[in-house]
This record gives structure tokens, C-alpha cells and sequence, in this order.
């Protein structure tokens, strides 16, 4: 007899259905684990053999083969200790094994035979649901399952409570969906004095998803306006919520329920590539994927590594993270909003005339960041150092639930213009907008026309450079509630398209 049931393998996002195949067959007594397992896999023999006896059940002195088919994909995880348990169990007949083909099974078996939480349970719900198959899981992962909509779930502590709940002695009862506490104390901008530049080019940002690029001397509020951005968006759709869910299950960060939050991710300067893009020996999902749908900080951009900064290329221009490696080839969505902050030279004193080595140290410095990538960034804003003067005056009367307000409504705007078109074509804010959609939505008036070709031949504007001013636009007639690009929207988005960081004078061009 061949004892069987089913469970995952993970590869990135994808889910790929595995069977734990058990058999007890006559020899000398062995514990086998087949079809190519990682050192967790082959580890989980002990901790199946040891949860076992802690039910009060010894294995035969026989040949005991354990087989994750199919056989040519390779097994990552200490998740796999359940369905081989389980799988050993229906060979032992303390469990019926035409029960448990109904169901899919993942999870870490502990010592004494309760179950641990594992990382991917949402994505293997998921899986299931789409195959009208139930799901086995520790019941610390219960309410991550729950998201998966209609799925039988067997949320259980232990072993033994699933053998429980087979015999009909004690059911499990079906588990919530559990979802994340807000934060308490949220960020306001009424705590930033003076900045009003600043502040009207963080909620362009917010409003239309656009990528932001902060230059000014140390201490001029630059960290204080990203870490109050999240405070201006809007929660995640559900659709948003699930995606961004499935990313944080397969990293195991998924562990207080799905959240409507958008993320908040501001990796130190000192990361790695792996770091930011993702890798590792499974792969896994770095701090740009982390990010998908909310907010991507990087402090002291010149101070990342080279090959990560250009590592930022592909997501912002596509939305998606490919992780290349010698034994996997991944890909992780990575719809980021970038903000980044940076000094104009690396001793920060340039807009105040102080550095010593001026302007050489502000082109070695500025030297570390491409062309390319600037172009990818729509915003570009000085932030100066902020005077005594200001920051004796009372708090500013604005907050940031006045701010959002303006945010929520453009965003509003935007939702129902790209909800009415085809599902190919749509989008979520303007900063995804391209092509003949940009065309069609962001079509300037005559005179707006006319300043957008004379700013963009004088600045020697690229394409994607030219595409990211008419995004901008469109979001500025969002904020301001009007259905035509005008030319003050053009000119405003020309004001924030070029930095001013190696004259120091503190101000930005104008159009």
C-alpha cells in the first residue's frame, strides 16, 4: 500500500503540487526520504519520527520510503513535515487515507507533535481553493489560510488534534481571517515645519504614485517627509491587499494577518544586492518586492552599492523583479514608489558654501548615480536647510489627514477613469500610465502643448523623460479636479523634472 497526500513547493509565487508518497514495505529497517529534499526535507525524518512517538506510536521495524513526487523539482522547506506525517500515519492506518486525498498539507512538525507555523500557507490556500481541495495547516496560520475564500481549512495545533478531528471526537472549528492591527501613532506632517515646497511635492507623489528624489543638507527634514508618505496614501485595495499577502507569506512575514497598510520598507544603505532584489539559496523576495504597492525609502541614495541602485532599472520601469541564479530563475511583483534622499555633495555643506572641496566633491558624489536612473525618477526636489526663524513658528495649521483627503480624491479620479477600460489596458495611478493610454489621458491643451515641446527640446528631454512631465501633469489636474492638462500643470511638472545639486543655490530651475 502507498499512503499519498498532497502538498506544495514554492518557486517565487508560483505554486507547484507535490505528493508525499509513503510506503511501508518489508527489509532492513530504514527511514528513506526520495525526490530530491533539501537538508530541512531530509531533517524532518527525525522530527516525524520523534512527534510520532510522542503520540504513542513507534514505526515498524521496516522499510519505510518516503517519495515528493514528482521527482525532478526540488524540495525547500521544513513545510513538507506534515504531509510526510500525515502520509505515515494513513500507512500506519491511524488516519483514513481517502479522507486526506481531499486536502492539501503544509507545515512544520515540532518534538512533541504540535505544529509550527511555515512560511507560503495563503499562496498553498490559494492553490487549493482553485482545485476545490481543502487545506491542513498549523493553527497559527489558520487565519493567513481564511483569505483564500471558500477552502475547507483544518487549522490544527498538533498531530494529534488532527487525528481527533478525523475520528469526529473533537472537530476543528474553521478559523477566522485575521487581519493586521493598524498602527497606532501615525507619522504627521504637521510635525515638519517650514518645507512647503517639499510638502506640495510629497503630495504629488502620493496622488499619483510618482517616484520622489529629496536633495538637501543633513538635517533639513528629508527622512521626516518620507516616513510621513505612508500617512497620505490610500489602504490597499482587496485585490492589492492579497497580492502584496502573498509576497510577505512566501517571506514569512504574514504572521499578524493580511493588512490593508501599504508597506513602508527603508533598507540601510549598506544592503546588499540580494538584499534589495531578492536571492538566497530559495530565492526568496528582497526588501524592492517587499515593497509592491507601497513605499520604497532608500536614505543616502549615493551611498548604495552601484550594481543595486541599477538593480532599481527594471522594477520601476515594469513593475516586476526578476531574481536570477544558477539553479532558479524568479520572478516577484514590484510596484514600488521610490523615494530616495541624498546630500548634494558627501559632506552636505554645498548649499551653504562650506565644503572645502566644492564642486568637485558634489560631481564625485552625484557621479554614483546614472543617468538612467534619475530619468526613471518623475520628482525632483530641493530641500533646504530649514531657518531659525522657521522653526520658532507654531505648528503648521495643515495635517495629514487633510493632505490625504486631496490625495483620496485624486486618486478617485484616476480609479474611475482606468476602471472603465478594458482589464488589458488599466492601471492603477497615472505613474503606470504608457503609451497610447498616456496619449489618450493626458492630452494637453494648445497652449500646455506648446510649452511641453519648447521645455522639452531646451532641456534635451528623453522620451521616458518627456512621458514622466505629462504624468505628472495629469496628476496635478487630478489634484486640482480639472479634466484638461493645462499649462500650468506643464509647467508645474517641468519644475520638478531637474535637480539643483551642483550649484548649491537651493533652488530648483524653473520652466
Amino acid at each position: 500500500m502507498v499512503a499519498r497526500v498532497r502538498t506544495v513547493a514554492f518557486h517565487g509565487v508560483e505554486v507547484i503540487g507535490v505528493e508525499a508518497q509513503v510506503t511501508i514495505a518489508s527489509g532492513l529497517p530504514a527511514f528513506t526520504v526520495v525526490g530530491l529534499p533539501d537538508k530541512a526535507v531530509a531533517e524532518s525524518r527525525e522530527r516525524v519520527r520523534a512527534a510520532l512517538y510522542a503520540l504513542g506510536l513507534a514505526l515498524p521495524p521496516r522499510r519505510i520510503t518516503v517519495n515528493l513526487a514528482p521527482a525532478d523539482v526540488v524540495k525547500e522547506g521544513s513545510h513538507f513535515d506534515l504531509p510526510i506525517a500525515l502520509a505515515l500515519l494513513a500507512a500506519l492506518e491511524a488516519l483514513p487515507a481517502d479522507e486526506l486525498h481531499g486536502y492539501a498539507a503544509l507545515g512544520e512538525v515540532a518534538l512533541d507533535g504540535s505544529l509550527t507555523p511555515v512560511a507560503g500557507v495563503l499562496l498553498a490556500a490559494l492553490w487549493a481553493a482553485g482545485r476545490q481541495s481543502g487545506i491542513i495547516c498549523p493553527s497559527g496560520c489558520g487565519g493567513e489560510a481564511a483569505w483564500a475564500g471558500a477552502v475547507e481549512i483544518i487549522a490544527a495545533p498538533s498531530l494529534i488534534a488532527i487525528v481527533n478531528h478525523f475520528k469526529g471526537t473533537q472537530p476543528i472549528p474553521p478559523p477566522e481571517p485575521r487581519l493586521a492591527a493598524a498602527p497606532a501613532g501615525r507619522l504627521d506632517l504637521k510635525d515638519v515645519k517650514g518645507q512647503e515646497s517639499a510638502k506640495r511635492a510629497l503630495e504629488i507623489a502620493a496622488a499619483g504614485g510618482h517616484n520622489l528624489l529629496m536633495i538637501g543638507p543633513p538635517g533639513a527634514g528629508k527622512s521626516m517627509l518620507a516616513a510621513r508618505l505612508p500617512g497620505l496614501l490610500p489602504p490597499l485595495e482587496p485585490e492589492e491587499a492579497l497580492e502584496l499577502g502573498m509576497i510577505q507569506s512566501i517571506a514569512g512575514g504574514l504572521r499578524g494577518g493580511l493588512s490593508r497598510e501599504r508597506p513602508f520598507r527603508d533598507p540601510h544603505h549598506s544592503a546588499s544586492l540580494p538584499a534589495l532584489v531578492g536571492g538566497g539559496a530559495r530565492a526568496r523576495p528582497g526588501e524592492i518586492s517587499l515593497a509592491h504597492q507601497g513605499v520604497l525609502f532608500l536614505d543616502e541614495l549615493p551611498e548604495f552599492s552601484r550594481a543595486a541602485l541599477e538593480a532599481l532599472r527594471q522594477p520601476l520601469e515594469t513593475g516586476r523583479i526578476t531574481v536570477a541564479r544558477a539553479n532558479s530563475h524568479v520572478t516577484y511583483p514590484a510596484r514600488i514608489q521610490l523615494v530616495a534622499a541624498m546630500n548634494p555633495c558627501r559632506c552636505g555643506q554645498l548649499a551653504e558654501r562650506a565644503c572645502g572641496r566644492a564642486p568637485r566633491c558634489a560631481e564625485e558624489y552625484q557621479a554614483r548615480l546614472s543617468g538612467p536612473l534619475l530619468d526613471r525618477i518623475d520628482l525632483h526636489i530641493d530641500v533646504p536647510a530649514v531657518s531659525p526663524a522657521d522653526l520658532a513658528l507654531p505648528p503648521p495649521a495643515e495635517d495629514s489627514a487633510a493632505v490625504a483627503r486631496r490625495v483620496a480624491a485624486a486618486r478617485a479620479r484616476q480609479r474611475r477613469r482606468y476602471r472603465a477600460l478594458p482589464a488589458e489596458r488599466r492601471v492603477a495611478t497615472n505613474a503606470e500610465a504608457d503609451g497610447a493610454l498616456l496619449d489618450e489621458i493626458a492630452q494637453p491643451e494648445a497652449e500646455a502643448r506648446s510649452l511641453l515641446l519648447r521645455a522639452a527640446e531646451r532641456l534635451s528631454l528623453s522620451a521616458r523623460g518627456y512621458h514622466r512631465v505629462l504624468r505628472v501633469a495629469r496628476t496635478l489636474a487630478d489634484l486640482e479636479g480639472v479634466p484638461v492638462v493645462a499649462r500650468r500643470h506643464i509647467a508645474e511638472a517641468f519644475s520638478y523634472r531637474r535637480p539643483a545639486i551642483l550649484s548649491g543655490s537651493g533652488t530648483a530651475p524653473q520652466s
